[in-house]
């Protein structure tokens, strides 16, 4: 994930992963949240990666920061 989307995440702001689909780092943890554990999962659920596919890998990296599923959903600092 480049720094700058890194340091974005980590002040808590929201910040738009996927352009082509309008797709918030805050959408795809709150998949992971239901268990989606896959961008194939995050691709038929939210559209992440079916256009251009320049946002799978920082959807993959928030995807395997999130809290896993059943615990609470809180914007931890990424790659801290």
């Amino acid at each position: 994930m480049p720094g700058h989307l890194r340091s974005f995440l980590r002040e808590g702001l929201t910040v738009y992963v996927c352009v082509c689909r309008a797709v918030t780092d805050g959408q795809i943890r709150q998949c992971a949240q239901d268990g989606v554990a896959s961008v194939k999962e995050l691709q038929r659920r939210l559209g992440v990666a079916s256009q251009c596919g320049r946002c799978a890998r920082c959807a993959r990296d928030i995807l395997r920061e999130a809290p896993a599923p059943g615990t609470a959903l809180a914007m931890a600092p990424v790659g801290a």
